[in-house]
């Protein structure tokens, strides 16, 4: 797949750096298909040429990033965004306004295009769950029977030596899979708390402090429908607070 992206940033230098950041992304490519220095320029570039993907600056002459996004929202069908500023505080608010990710300068291309990496899982998640006309699912071999286990009910999927347990408010199913697929495929569902559990990202209501007695001190995720608490890495952390506040 290659992704038409129209880049958004006041700073020309800024753009010429995206621009050529992205011509040196190779899965998926992207193709630049327009700058825009303001949020009015963009609007015209849009609604005339169409984009996959904004590459989106925050602070702008005018109206602002967050503000364009805004708009955006109200599209039919809007463009993907990837925030890319100079500002950290801000990452909250974007993923409220359902931002694909959010990078700040100076922006690697490696991180670059892991972004571009998780666009295109969302958008074949959501093509394929519109061709379908079925809600998305796990098709679950169990004791010589097969049942399809939606994944919207699905709380969390962890990895128990070769199998996966798939948990929902009910009861603990088995699935035979690797958990990285699980997680490429359905990334806009399930976000990664440990090397071992991912868990659905709408039944995430709590992140807290633990003490183990033999590991110390970490952290812990706290979900709908369920007792149980899922550790949470140090590495996972900040992925698991964005899936909590979004």
């Amino acid at each position: 797949m290659t992704l038409k992206v129209l880049i958004v940033d006041d700073e020309a230098l800024a753009r010429s750096r995206m621009r050529t950041l992205l011509g040196e992304c190779t899965e998926p490519r992207a193709d630049v298909v327009g700058e825009a220095s303001n949020a009015v320029q963009a609007m015209e570039q849009i609604q005339r040429t169409g984009c996959d993907l904004l590459m989106l600056d925050i602070h702008m002459p005018g109206v602002d990033g967050m503000a364009l996004a805004s708009t955006l929202r109200e599209m039919a069908a809007p463009p993907a965004i990837v925030f890319v500023t100079a500002y950290a505080e801000h990452a909250v608010h974007a993923f409220e306004l359902e931002a694909v990710d959010y990078l700040t300068k100076p922006v690697r291309r490696e991180r670059l295009q892991q972004a571009l990496q998780k666009v295109v899982r969302l958008r074949s998640a959501a093509e394929n769950a519109q061709d379908n006309g079925l809600p998305e699912s796990l098709i679950i071999q169990e004791r010589g029977r097969s049942e399809r286990v939606a994944l919207a009910d699905v709380i969390y999927l962890k990895a128990e030596l070769k199998y996966i347990t798939v948990r929902t408010a009910d009861k603990e199913h088995i699935f035979d899979g690797a958990l990285s697929d699980l997680e490429q495929r359905y990334a806009h569902l399930f976000v990664r708390v440990h090397r071992n559990a991912l868990v659905s990202r709408r039944a995430v209501r709590a992140v807290e402090k633990h003490n183990d007695p033999v590991e110390g001190e970490g952290w812990t995720v706290r979900l709908d429908g369920v007792d149980e608490r899922l550790a949470v890495s140090r590495r996972q952390l900040a992925a698991v607070r964005e899936a909590l506040m979004s």
